[in-house]
């Protein structure tokens, strides 16, 4: 026998006996395996994973918010996680200030008084319109073919590149600021479309022949500067967590971290009752999109309801991600449902649920017809687990054999309601004794339940509705909002709420469709940094050099006034050399230069204040598992400070008078330099636009060139 010969049976020899023995990993009394490092995704996959989108989430309030939702019945007080769909409208009154996450590192934030209403969101495209207010767009990464509208009743603003945006809607004008790198592009009602360069202030006064004026961005306000912070210490990493999953903040507040051999990196609540399971402590809720959704009460009731699995440790609950190299992909709950039992507590229709165990697969219940059914392993990287047996990711799993789901056989881990009370804001889920359980079976596929107009809505009270003037404002717009009629009606939910915009929106062209390309047209004199490559002329496509957007580097902080015993004083500081140094970082020569070029003082970085202990629920808390020490975040913010109308652009304000405890975050600075330092790149490429014979970048602050 030669050796090819050898080599050929051995090859056979591995492939017969690696077939069966995958399914031998695991039996109904074997704990599940430990975690893998999964293989490439399938291609049946790949084409679903292009689509997929994430949901924007409300992830900060502060004061009076409202929220209303297509097919509602009126304006309802808007919650913390709840995921977004096209259509919704939020309201932020006197003082109010809400926050969105439209990405892994890009937040929208609306100030008082503001109307702020999501009209379209697809892979590469996120359309919001603003009638009234101050909003902002923290953008700390675009990825290609991405863009972010804003609509306004005065123009359409075009953002296809990182950096800080900010806009304020009056009466008759809209004023339009890019900082920190960022460019846009403005389309008027009537006119031509008109860039934007960074550091520069666009005050566009009426609609049907508007005038434009462009000039230097003013410095950054108050609220300005608790934009930046606020998103530096939502932007701290999580090392047990796959990067991409928002929330990550809210586990170290509200839990700790732990590793179990068979899961590894496992996350318990903390100041949970006697006897918690999760999905019991919420609602489900209804969006055009994702179908049912659940919405838990809790502050950290995001990450580990859409993402992950929950395991029974013994004898606690915890939140297991799964390994943190894969991608996560959004799902609107991870439960298995339950149904069929006749006199299961309530009547003959009971809906019950169980959340899903490790590595269990998701029977959607949501999506488009060959999706709605079939298990999927989306976002999860594990062992693929079914009826306690693992199963290679070559199997074809039919959902009709699945009929073993772990958890439902932990005690009180199932919950129900009537199915004809499902979706109600005042039905809550009670749980099913063990003797029931048993007499269910597994839902697969859509649930036979229809939404009312209570399902659409996050809770049962009524908020204060936007004046009526900003609902009648129509705004100029690339794209026409989302039209949900169709679904809703087919739902059997009727739409006549006045709260439906009643303005149909002026239509302009995009300026990516004028240039006939997906990517936005820096002006070579604006660019500072972020976003996409910019070609040079006499380089070729392939000699294109990245530019980076830096991370804002906070003011020297001014004297701060004694905080109360609720607000800690201190905000996050931004690292210093010592600290870039201890992590191998090279040391920003850059900002070095700039300070002492300025005259400033360069302070080394203050350590961190102690943590304070965030509040606990005001359940009981649960005597089970051991609490470890949560990781030590750097702050926790005072209330954002409030922004007064201007006609013509913002001017800084002192902060407010604070209304109520405030969630994680930082605290605004004092007075200082409001932007950050530009780099040694920034500089670097305004000295090879001056060798060209360009004109060079005429900012708000013209800093020294490099020599």
């Amino acid at each position: 026998m030669n050796p090819r010969q050898i080599v050929a049976g051995l090859l056979m020899f591995s492939m017969v006996v690696s077939g069966p023995a995958s399914a031998l990993r695991a039996d109904a009394q074997s704990p599940p395996p430990a975690p893998v490092a999964p293989p490439a995704p399938d291609d049946a996959q790949a084409p679903a994973q292009a689509t997929e989108v994430t949901p924007p989430r409300v992830s900060y309030i502060y004061g009076d918010v409202s929220f209303w939702r297509p097919g509602a019945e009126d304006w309802a007080p808007a919650m913390v996680n709840t995921p977004l769909a096209p259509g919704d409208v939020l309201y932020t009154g006197s003082g109010g200030n809400v926050e969105l996450q439209v990405g892994p590192r890009a937040f929208v934030r609306a100030a008082e008084n503001t109307q702020l209403g999501l009209d379209n969101h697809e892979p590469d495209f996120l359309q919001l319109r603003v009638t009234n207010g101050h909003a902002a767009l923290d953008l700390r990464e675009a990825r290609p073919g991405f863009a972010v509208e804003l609509d306004t009743p005065n123009a359409a603003f075009t953002v296809e590149r990182a950096g800080y945006y900010r806009l304020d809607v009056a009466q008759d004008s809209t004023t339009f600021h890019t900082h920190r790198g960022g460019v846009a592009t403005m389309t008027p009602a009537s006119g031509a479309a008109t860039p934007i360069p960074t550091n520069q202030q666009l005050v566009v006064t009426g609609t049907d022949s508007p005038s434009v004026q462009t000039t230097a961005a003013p410095p950054l306000t108050a609220w300005d500067r608790w934009n930046y912070q606020r998103t530096a210490y939502l932007l701290q990493p999580a090392s047990h967590v796959p990067a991409g999953v928002y929330g990550t903040e809210t586990l170290e507040q509200h839990g700790s971290w732990r590793t179990v051999e068979t899961y590894g990196s496992v996350w318990a609540p903390s100041g949970v009752p006697a006897g918690w399971v999760p999905y019991s402590t919420g609602r489900w809720i209804w969006d055009a999109r994702f179908g049912w959704t659940w919405l838990d009460d809790a502050p950290w009731g995001w990450a580990p309801y859409h993402y992950g699995r929950w395991v029974f440790v013994g004898s606690y609950w915890a939140w297991a991600p799964g390994p943190v190299f894969v991608r996560p992909v959004y799902a609107p709950a991870l439960v298995v449902f339950l149904g069929g039992g006749v006199g299961v507590g309530f009547g003959v229709r009971p809906l019950c649920w169980a959340p899903l165990a490790w590595g269990e697969p998701l029977i959607p219940w949501w999506g488009r017809p060959g999706f709605i059914g079939v298990a999927s392993w989306r976002g999860w990287g594990g062992p693929r687990v079914v009826n306690n047996v693992v199963v290679n990711r070559t199997t074809n799993v039919n959902v009709t054999n699945i009929n073993v789901y772990r958890n439902v056989t932990v005690t009180n881990a199932v919950v129900g309601v009537s199915a004809d009370r499902f979706g109600r804001h005042h039905e809550r889920p009670q749980r099913i004794a063990d003797a029931d359980v048993r007499q269910l079976m597994p839902v697969r596929g859509a649930l036979d339940v229809k939404p009312v107009p209570a399902s659409v809505t996050v809770s049962g009270a009524t908020a204060a509705r936007p004046p009526a003037a900003f609902e009648a404002r129509g705004a100029v717009a690339t794209r026409r909002p989302h039209d949900t009629v169709e679904t809703l009606r087919t739902q059997g939910i009727a739409t006549t709420h006045t709260a439906e915009p009643p303005t149909t929106p002026r239509i302009v062209p995009s300026p990516r469709s004028e240039r006939g390309t997906e990517r936005a047209t820096v002006p070579q004199n604006g660019g500072r940094g972020g976003g996409p490559s910019v070609p040079r002329p006499g380089r070729g496509p392939d000699q294109r050099r990245d530019v980076v957007t830096p991370a804002p580097q906070s003011p020297t902080p001014a004297p701060q006034s004694q905080p109360t015993p609720s607000q800690p004083s201190a905000a996050p500081t931004p690292p210093g050399r010592s600290e870039r140094q201890e992590r191998g970082e090279r040391p920003n020569r850059g900002e070095r230069q700039d300070r002492s070029t300025r005259g400033e003082r360069v302070q080394p970085a203050a350590p961190a204040p102690p943590q304070q202990q965030s509040a606990p629920s005001p359940q009981q808390p649960a005597p089970g598992p051991p609490q470890a020490t949560p990781p030590q975040r750097q702050a926790v913010p005072p209330s954002p400070p409030r922004v007064e109308r201007q006609e013509r652009g913002p001017q800084p304000t002192a902060p407010g008078p604070q209304r109520q405890p405030a969630p994680p975050g930082p605290q605004p600075q004092g007075p200082g330099r409001t932007e950050p330092p530009a780099n040694r790149s920034e500089r670097q490429e305004r000295g090879d636009r001056q060798d060209r014979g360009e004109r060079p970048d005429r900012g708000p602050r013209p800093e020294r060139m490099e020599r």
